[in-house]
């Protein structure tokens, strides 16, 4: 445990990093910490710190600079978060109003990035891989164009190569026998239980069925853990980064590959609010110089998805978490209002 006058100096000290990325001296200390303390007694303190692993000392500098465990520390007790300018809730809550489910998305992961000038990234919604409705549409002869209407309302479209026309009325039987006997349930268990029902059918309605299946499958399989990234050149242009591109390039492939930070996101959505990943705590090398930031938000009251910003280890936390936060409820909000 710190003492109040350890906490308050090792809070000065992550505070007065972030802003200026400098090494901090005693000096400082003296001038922002507010203590009656002597250059001496702030040194010996800064010292334990030190020994404790919350500060460490580059060579090439007298001062000190915040560790993860430093940083992990500052986040979890010593943290003043500053409530965001009412014009950024105002452009936050008029570009989350309710609308098309996939644009709210996109807006969200834009916004997480203007406001933090760091990159933004939202987490679709997990869906339920299981279909509301289907409708089949004839384009052509031998082109019909499978509707689905997922649980959560949305639409998928996959066109269905046939190997014979169909008329409205054959194409009306298949999708009222779909939606009668299998709605609220996965492609891959209407598969299993038409194999049992496809011997007492048409052979021609049985081979648009085993084709809409496939399609359904691929479809729903297809819409699954993905992820809306934007800003990402914004890193570009954050000091700590510039220095090292061949981190950035590690970190630009992994917002390519996208698979370890869905992973990262995933881990997120049991959290109950705001959770911030420094460093190596995200166990992902590209993130080893960065922080990520995380809050889940959900659809009438059921989590669904991930949002977050990333960002380096020395950003200004007691502004990203808020940003994050409301982010995260505004979306719900939006979400559960379409």
């Amino acid at each position: 445990m710190l003492n109040d006058r350890a906490r308050i100096l090792l809070k000065t000290l992550v505070e007065r990093y972030i802003a200026d990325g400098e090494p901090v001296g005693s000096s400082t200390l003296s001038k922002h910490a507010g203590l009656n303390l002597s250059p001496a007694s702030i040194r010996n303190i800064i010292s334990d710190l030190e020994e404790m692993g919350f500060v460490t000392s580059p060579h090439t500098s007298a001062g000190r600079v915040p560790t993860p465990l430093g940083y992990r520390f500052f986040v979890d007790t010593l943290l003043t978060v500053r409530p965001l300018e009412q014009v950024e809730v105002n452009q936050l809550e008029s570009s989350l109003m309710p609308s098309d489910p996939q644009q709210l998305i996109t807006s969200a992961s834009t916004l997480l990035s203007d406001l933090s000038q760091f990159a933004g990234l939202v987490m679709t919604p997990r869906r339920s891989p299981a279909f509301r409705q289907v409708e089949f549409l004839s384009l052509s002869e031998k082109r019909i164009l499978l509707i689905i209407v997922t649980m959560e309302g949305e639409v998928e479209n996959r066109i269905i190569l046939t190997d014979k026309p169909y008329s409205a009325s054959a194409l009306t039987e298949a999708a009222n026998y779909f939606n009668q006997n299998f709605a609220g349930h996965r492609f891959d268990q209407v598969r299993s239980k038409l194999r049992d029902e496809l011997g007492r059918m048409r052979d021609d309605i049985t081979r648009l069925m085993a084709a809409a299946v496939d399609a359904g499958s691929q479809a729903l399989d297809a819409s699954q853990e993905n992820m809306v990234v934007s800003g990402s050149r914004k890193l570009l242009n954050v000091e700590d980064f510039s220095s090292n591109m061949s981190n950035l390039r590690k970190l630009f492939d992994a917002f390519e590959q996208k698979t370890g930070l869905l992973q990262l996101l995933d881990q997120s959505r049991s959290a109950a609010g705001v959770q911030i990943f420094i460093g190596g705590e995200s166990e992902m090398q590209a993130l080893d110089e960065c922080s990520l930031v995380t809050a889940p938000y959900s659809v009438d009251g059921q989590v669904v998805g991930t949002l977050g910003v990333v960002g380096p280890t020395r950003m200004a936390y007691e502004r990203v978490v808020p940003i994050v936060d409301i982010t995260a409820k505004l979306l719900s909000s939006a979400l559960s209002h379409h």
